[in-house]
């Protein structure tokens, strides 16, 4: 059963000082908090942005449009949200949680709440096992402040884009996975315990498509990773100044070699994919931007960060150990098989499943249209109406699953406890145990609506790499082949 919970908090103006910036993505802003309060303390703030080109005054949209009740009618609590904050964490909740595993998603948040009892012990209980989804109320001075404080350190094309909705009245609180969930049984946080985390964004879709409805002009992306492609497009477009060598395919790989190949491609070209906290303060990676490559005074400072990490280690060594250090709990935890696994549930690609988009929203499939050969695509016009709208279901469920981030959290451990709730990994190299949790977040539900623009990028991207190839292929010009994975698998 979902619960909602609207808690009788306030964040005035005289707040805003204690939460500092974290991140962004398209839609939301996240802030870290630095004060007292148990209520917030191991939380992050979750507030709206707005368009620029939009209205600062415009009110939240419902939560389900029209289609999107058809495609999701089976999960009966998303169609009764009242709002996208709500319906995203149902969508978490109900959808995600069951697919990737509760113990990789926090379906709801830890709140502190001031229960006092005779025994401390029980208070302690009460207030770490209650788990809710907390709505915070915001007043306007309190996101106005934020926005002035932040506007310096977000990514100037974040800033120029959108900005914090200061008519939302209330935002989203939620654990910071980027520490241990430590409760003392006086409400707050265990201060001496280090965690370092790592925070792969996005990990892109881990394989490639088989589908008979790639038509054959599209046919590189059955030989080279979408992630691969959309790279050229964005150097095409000045978004990026290098093109990274990490490939999806070694990191979903299950082979060793190649997961610790692709996080070290990770750490040398880490864009906007790559970060690492120290204590939930970032310390390596861009705040939301593209970063693009990791130059030596960057390497060498994050060298410097890890000497409380990687306890005796010679110098040099331990960011070699601690990239080992992630690979080994992504390879140990299994999270990647399983992410895998949902990224899968696109059976038709785009191609495919764009025209039983169109059905599903009843209007007249573009994509036919355009390409003249309704023929090769009435086997799927022609299929149940429950069919298609499982098609649409499960490529929308997909997408989220190659657009969530994942962070694992490390803090070293000699204390042998048998009952903490955290898997173990060894770092061999240094003779060192870690606990670890991995985490999944960003699972936000994708507009049905946006199946188009899904269907347009992908034509882009690879209409961009069949462009390039013609020209650096043309007669008179040595050949070059395409940038295939050719790691074994």
């Amino acid at each position: 059963m979902y619960h909602n919970l609207q808690m009788e908090l306030i964040l005035e103006a005289k707040d805003a000082e204690d939460w500092i910036y974290k991140g962004e993505g398209a839609v939301n802003l996240v802030l870290s908090y630095t004060g007292t309060s148990p209520n917030f303390i191991g939380k992050v703030l979750r507030v709206q942005k707005v368009k620029r080109n939009g209205s600062e005054y415009e009110k939240a949209p419902p939560a389900l449009s029209k289609h999107e009740c058809l495609v999701w009618k089976e999960t009966r609590d998303l169609l009764s949200a009242s709002t996208k904050d709500i319906g995203n964490h149902i969508y978490a909740q109900q959808v995600m949680c069951p697919l990737l595993g509760s113990q990789h998603i926090d379906a709801g948040v830890c709140f502190y709440f001031l229960i006092h009892s005779a025994s401390p012990t029980l208070n302690f209980i009460i207030n770490f096992i209650l788990m809710v989804h907390v709505r915070v109320q915001v007043t306007r001075e309190f996101l106005e402040s934020i926005h002035n404080g932040v506007l310096f350190q977000r990514p100037s094309w974040r800033a120029e884009d959108a900005r914090i909705n200061t008519q939302c009245d209330s935002a989203i609180l939620m654990s910071d996975h980027s520490i241990f969930p430590h409760v003392s049984v006086k409400g707050g946080v265990d201060e001496e315990e280090l965690c370092i985390a790592v925070e792969i964004k996005q990990p892109k879709c881990g394989f490639l498509p088989i589908s008979r409805f790639v038509r054959e002009e599209n046919a590189a992306k059955k030989r080279i990773s979408r992630f691969k492609l959309h790279q050229i497009l964005k150097f095409h477009q000045r978004k990026i100044s290098q093109i990274s060598e990490y490939d999806p395919l070694d990191m979903f790989s299950a082979s060793k070699g190649r997961v610790l190949k692709s996080v070290k491609d990770l750490f040398l070209t880490p864009q906007n994919n790559f970060r690492v906290f120290l204590n939930g303060s970032l310390v390596f990676g861009s705040l939301g931007g593209g970063a693009d490559d990791t130059d030596t005074r960057i390497a060498e400072a994050f060298e410097d960060t890890l000497k409380d990490v990687i306890e005796g280690d010679e110098e040099g060594m331990r960011t070699p150990n601690f990239l080992q250090l992630v690979t080994e709990a992504l390879s140990e935890s299994g999270v990647m098989d399983r992410l895998l696994q949902v990224q899968k549930l696109d059976v038709l690609d785009i191609e495919g499943a764009i025209h039983a988009y169109y059905d599903v929203v009843s209007q007249p499939c573009v994509v036919c249209r355009e390409l003249g050969e309704a023929n090769r695509y009435e086997p799927i016009h022609s299929l149940p109406i429950d069919q298609r709208v499982k098609i649409v279901r499960d490529y929308l469920i997909s997408s989220t699953a190659k657009d969530l981030s994942l962070i694992i959290s490390f803090r070293p451990t000699g204390r042998g406890n048998p009952a903490s709730p955290y898997d173990v990994v060894f770092l061999e190299s240094i003779n060192r145990s870690f606990e670890y949790k991995a985490s999944f977040i960003d699972l936000d539900m994708k507009p049905v609506e946006r199946m188009a623009y899904y269907y347009k990028l992908d034509q882009e991207i690879v209409g961009c790499y069949n462009r390039m190839m013609e020209t650096v292929n043309r007669p008179g010009k040595s050949r070059v082949e395409p940038v295939e994975n050719t790691s074994s698998a």
